[in-house]
């Protein structure tokens, strides 16, 4: 009976059966400048771990870049670099809802990823950040809901090191100005390592401008 009603429920309002993941789901992004591994945190952060996860089931990573890197005024050894589909409309989903570090524990710790996001709270899709260094000032606090932290980089941290301290641009405009690669890095694969794929199923439209 049960199987039943699910199935009818899924056929009347087109609601796709859930999915279950791993609380934590690794995932590799094969890069020009070399491996990083990543460590997704599902069971804490679930909506913007998810929200990552189906950008690399369907192959929305690959071909991407890191593109940022952002030193700290004095310390330039610290700071973050920013990779993902960048203003690429064609790879995007819809944007995900904030998940704040007071409601999921998680901090912007050295080794953190970070979802990117404009202005709005809820505007993050498929950029992210690397932390290099304690960042505590992209943590919620009163006056600003600060950035989602997903999950921890477990491999690879000299890569996310060598692409911070990559010659960047002087132009730029707002926060990113001088911080913008000179030759940015392609992502040349993001792959889950745990866990089974849940592809979205959703048209991929920038395959059809790679060759042009």
């Amino acid at each position: 009976m049960r199987i039943f009603v699910g199935l009818l429920a899924f056929l009347l309002l087109g609601a796709r059966p859930a999915t279950t993941e791993p609380p934590i789901v690794r995932v590799k992004l094969t890069t020009q400048a070399g491996v990083i591994t990543l460590a997704i945190d599902v069971k804490h952060a679930p909506l913007t771990a998810r929200n990552f996860l189906a950008y690399v089931d369907d192959g929305r990573l690959d071909g991407t870049t890191f593109y940022r890197a952002s030193r700290r005024k004095g310390a330039p050894q610290l700071g973050f670099v920013q990779g993902g589909i960048d203003t690429d409309a064609r790879r995007r989903l819809e944007p995900v809802a904030l998940e704040p570090t007071s409601k999921t524990g998680l901090r912007h710790i050295d080794g953190a990823i970070s979802m990117a996001r404009y202005e709005g709270a809820n505007t993050g899709t498929a950029n992210f950040s690397l932390i290099v260094g304690a960042s505590p000032n992209m943590d919620a606090r009163p006056g600003s809901p600060g950035y989602a932290v997903f999950g921890r980089v477990v491999g690879g941290m000299d890569v996310v090191k060598r692409i911070l301290a990559m010659p960047t641009n002087p132009g730029g405009e707002g926060a990113m100005k001088g911080q913008i690669l000179t030759r940015p890095v392609t992502i040349l694969k993001a792959q889950r390592l745990d866990g089974t794929p849940h592809p979205t199923g959703r048209a991929k439209v920038w395959l059809l401008f790679q060759n042009r």
